[in-house]
C-alpha cells in the first residue's frame, strides 16, 4: 500500500479508523476502515475492507486507549504484509479554540494546548489527547495530525462569534466556535465536483444526525453556524436540548435542586429527540413510531430547523442552495421533505420522486433556491488535510 494515512476518531468507548493509501497524483484512495468498541470494559476490534466485507480482528490486549491504538496499529501491519506503516496519521479533533484555524502537526506544545482546552470540550478532548497520546508510544516515528471541527468556522466575522458577555471573558475564549467544520469543508469540496453552479453561492449546509447543526457557507466560507461556545447549542439533537435559554442553568440548580454535573447530563445526554419523546434518540425510531410523544419529538425537530434556517439565509442575505448531510439528513427522506415544504417560501421546491429516491438534487428546475442530498466524509476530508500538511512539510525541507 502506498503512502497510507490512518485516520483516527477517538471517543471514550471507541476508536474509529479509516485507512486511505496515496495516488500517485496525490489524491486518496478508501482502504479498510473498522473500529475498537468497549475500551474500558472489554476492548474488541472490527475491520472490513473498501467494499464493506469483513477481515479478520485480532483481541486488543488490554481495555484503555493504548491497547486499541496498538492492536490497530499491529493488525495494519499484518494486514500489509509488514510493510513499513503508516506514512501519517490524522486525528478528527473536535475541539481547536481559538489557537488552530488549520491542521496541525501535533508535538508536545500542541498536545499542551489541547490539554488546556479540555473545559470547552471536557467530553470529548480527553479523548483525542489519549488516543495522540496512545499513537505516539505504539509508532513513535510516525508524524500526526490534528485536524479540528472548529476550524472551518474560524472565517466568520468577529460579530458572529461574539457573545453579549463582558470583554474579560471574551477575552479568556468564551465565544462562539461552531462545529462540524471537518464535515462542512468536505462538503463545499463534494458540491464543487456535483453542483458547481452551487459551490461558490449561498449555502445552508444542514448537518443532521444524532449531533445536528447548520451553517452558512458563502463563496465557500463559514459565515453563521447554529452550534456555539460547545457542540450542545443551535438544533434539537438526540439526547442534547439544542438553544436553551440560559436561565434555565440557575433554575435547575435553585429550585429543582440539580448539581452541575446533574444539568450536566440533562442537556447533553438526556434531553433531545429522546428527552421530549421518552422513546429513542434515533429518528428512524422515532419515524416508525405511533406514539403521539415520538411525533412531538420530530415536529419540535423540524420546527426548530426552520427557525434556525431562517437566521442562517439572514446572515448570507438571501439563499441560493439547501444542502442536507448527516445521517438523518441523507437518509430521511419524510424529514427532507418536511424541512423542504416549510422552506418553500425561500424559493425550494421539492421533487417528492428525486427526494424519495435520495437526489443528489432534491428540487425542481427553475425552482428559486436547488434543494441537495450530499454524503458527508470526514474522514476523507481528516485524510486530505493530514496529506497536504505533510506534503507541504516534505516540499519546505
Amino acid at each position: 500500500m502506498r503512502e497510507p494515512i490512518l485516520v483516527v476518531n477517538a471517543g471514550s468507548s471507541s476508536i474509529k479508523f479509516s485507512v486511505f493509501e496515496t495516488g500517485g497524483d496525490r489524491s486518496l484512495i478508501a482502504g479498510a476502515h473498522g473500529q475498537v468498541e468497549g475500551i474500558g470494559t472489554s476492548a474488541r476490534f472490527e475491520a472490513a475492507d473498501a467494499r464493506g466485507l469483513k477481515l479478520d480482528a485480532p483481541p486488543v490486549r488490554g481495555n484503555d486507549h493504548h491497547a486499541a491504538i496498538a492492536a490497530i496499529h499491529d493488525w495494519f501491519a499484518h494486514h500489509t504484509g509488514g510493510e513499513s506503516g503508516f506514512a501519517g496519521i490524522g486525528h478528527r479533533v473536535v475541539h481547536g479554540g481559538a489557537e488552530f484555524s488549520e491542521p496541525v502537526l501535533i508535538d508536545e506544545c500542541v498536545i499542551g494546548l489541547l490539554q488546556s482546552l479540555i473545559p470547552l470540550a471536557p467530553l470529548h478532548q480527553p479523548h483525542h489527547i489519549a488516543a495522540i497520546r496512545a499513537v505516539a508510544a505504539a509508532a513513535p516515528g510516525v508524524p500526526q495530525v490534528a485536524c479540528f471541527d472548529t476550524a472551518f468556522h474560524h472565517s466568520q466575522p468577529a460579530v458572529a462569534q461574539q457573545f453579549a458577555l463582558p470583554r474579560a471573558l471574551t477575552a479568556k475564549g468564551v465565544r462562539r466556535y461552531g462545529f462540524h467544520g471537518i464535515s462542512y469543508e468536505y462538503i463545499v469540496s463534494a458540491l464543487a465536483s456535483t453542483a458547481p453552479q452551487a459551490a461558490q453561492r449561498r449555502l445552508v449546509v444542514a448537518h443532521l444526525g444524532n449531533g445536528a447543526s447548520l451553517c452558512a457557507i458563502k463563496d465557500g466560507r463559514s459565515l453563521a453556524t447554529t452550534m456555539g461556545f460547545t457542540p450542545v447549542d443551535g438544533l434539537v439533537m438526540g439526547t442534547r436540548t439544542g438553544l436553551l435559554d440560559p436561565g434555565v442553568i440557575p433554575y435547575l440548580v435553585r429550585h429543582e435542586g440539580m448539581s452541575i454535573e446533574a444539568v450536566e447530563a440533562l442537556i447533553w445526554e438526556q434531553s433531545g429527540l429522546l428527552g421530549v419523546s421518552g422513546v429513542s434518540s434515533d429518528m428512524r425510531e422515532l419515524l416508525a413510531s405511533d406514539r403521539p410523544a415520538s411525533k412531538e419529538a420530530i415536529d419540535l425537530f423540524v420546527y426548530r430547523i426552520g427557525r434556525e434556517l431562517g437566521s442562517m439565509v439572514a446572515a448570507l442575505g438571501g439563499l441560493d442552495a439547501l444542502v442536507f448531510t448527516g445521517g438523518i439528513g441523507e437518509h430521511a427522506a419524510p424529514i427532507r421533505a418536511r424541512i423542504c415544504d416549510d422552506a418553500r417560501w425561500l424559493g425550494i421546491v421539492l421533487d417528492p420522486k428525486a427526494n424519495e429516491t435520495g437526489g443528489p438534487c432534491i428540487s425542481l428546475a427553475g425552482a428559486g433556491a436547488s434543494a441537495w442530498v450530499i454524503r458527508t466524509d470526514e474522514n476523507l476530508m481528516v485524510a486530505r488535510q493530514t496529506r497536504r500538511l505533510l506534503d507541504q512539510r516534505r516540499a519546505s525541507s
